[in-house]
């Protein structure tokens, strides 16, 4: 049987013992309503307040500006619809290279007439041309900007500092969807003038399901589930209580080994680049992810020569016992390719996989795969 080696950690995590441990009496013994005024209603309302305090705590920001939701994919809605709808927006800076949450959200606005898009260019390792943006803020003076911390396929990372710069100084709001660099980079939303950023657990070794939107107090804007007054009327619904937990105590982990874990991570990246490029001949690599200290550093996006099982390439590898995508996780098992590569216009021969990684990856992980990998192109 196949050693069973797991480099998909963009996609999902595996949820860590100690976050498990945490929400399990949430699970069991504390299944009140947090609505509910009795005391098992308000044994778990005390829960989820104090989880509110402590992701505000890792980001140095208020309880009152933190907000759960269920995902990421959540939160980027509620902050690109609700900016249109309560705060005024009428023009969206973003581009091609963002998740689909984004690009989705930004389409259905569109298409119903509530506002315009202008996509930044972007060269062919996928860097955007942020200069473009004062002048679009100039022309569009009630502007949002869109843009994602870090990306979830090629690891190119945002000059997010500056770009929040630019929109501070036009008056324009910022959205950044930060669900791949929450848990793995320092945010001090004290310094980092953001209007909207976001984050999900299992991204970071806490649950699915669960994740959050950070909201600067300075916009009031409306709910975007309706239902409930729940998450101080922001949000309808009952809360995912034990998600919630997990998800602050997976923060808090993050946040506390945080120096060791991009050591770790780091040095993983570095083996497997200097391994590919040592074993197979003609192997390059898409977008900046290959710069370990100025890119994603938990994202690898490896380009394979051609080959005549290229298509199969993943098959091939999962069946090695390899967990690995070819692109983004949502589009995982699908025919429709990466949209984010086809914006780089590669070359199609080639076979591009995303390997990524965690704290619990191992360097015999590493090396096991690149030995499949090796043989899998026939090198010797």
């Amino acid at each position: 049987m196949a050693t069973k080696i797991y480099l998909d950690n963009a996609a999902t995590t595996p949820i860590d013992p100690a976050v498990l441990e945490v929400m399990m009496p949430y699970l069991t013994d504390f299944f009140g309503n947090p609505s509910s005024i009795h005391s098992h209603g308000r044994k778990v309302k005390s829960a989820i307040e104090n989880a509110r305090k402590t992701v505000a705590s890792v980001l140095n920001t208020s309880p009152g500006e933190i907000f759960f939701t269920s995902g990421g994919t959540e939160a980027d809605n509620t902050a690109l619809t609700q900016s249109v709808e309560a705060l005024g927006v009428k023009h969206i800076i973003s581009s091609r290279l963002e998740h689909h949450a984004v690009l989705h959200t930004l389409d259905h606005l569109e298409k119903a007439g509530k506002v315009s898009v202008t996509y930044l260019e972007n060269d062919q390792e996928g860097v955007l041309n942020i200069d473009a943006i004062p002048a679009l803020l100039e022309k569009h003076p009630r502007s949002m900007i869109s843009l994602m911390h870090g990306n979830n396929e090629i690891a190119n990372l945002l000059p997010i500092q500056k770009v929040s710069g630019m929109a501070r100084e036009h008056g324009a709001v910022f959205h950044s969807d930060t669900v791949q660099t929450m848990g793995h980079y320092t945010f001090d939303l004290q310094q980092l003038p953001v209007d909207f950023i976001v984050g999900a657990a299992h991204k970071f070794h806490g649950p699915k399901g669960v994740g959050f939107l950070y909201i600067n107090g300075r916009n009031k804007i409306s709910p975007f589930i309706h239902g409930g007054a729940q998450e101080r009327n922001m949000r309808g619904g009952t809360e995912n209580l034990y998600g919630i937990v997990g998800l602050a105590k997976a923060l808090e982990l993050a946040n506390a080994g945080l120096a060791e874990h991009q050591k770790h991570v780091k040095g993983l990246k570095s083996q497997m680049i200097r391994l590919l490029q040592e074993n197979i001949p003609g192997v390059s690599f898409n977008g900046r992810s290959a710069d370990v200290e100025n890119s994603l550093y938990t994202v690898l996006n490896v380009s394979f020569p051609a080959h005549a099982d290229n298509e199969m390439l993943l098959f091939n590898l999962d069946i090695e016992g390899v967990s690995c995508s070819g692109g983004s996780a949502c589009s995982s098992g699908t025919n429709q390719g990466s949209h984010v590569l086809n914006a780089l216009k590669l070359d199609n021969d080639r076979a591009n996989v995303r390997f990524s990684f965690s704290k619990f990856t191992t360097e015999e992980d590493i090396a096991n795969t690149v030995t499949i990998l090796t043989k899998l192109f026939g090198a010797s």
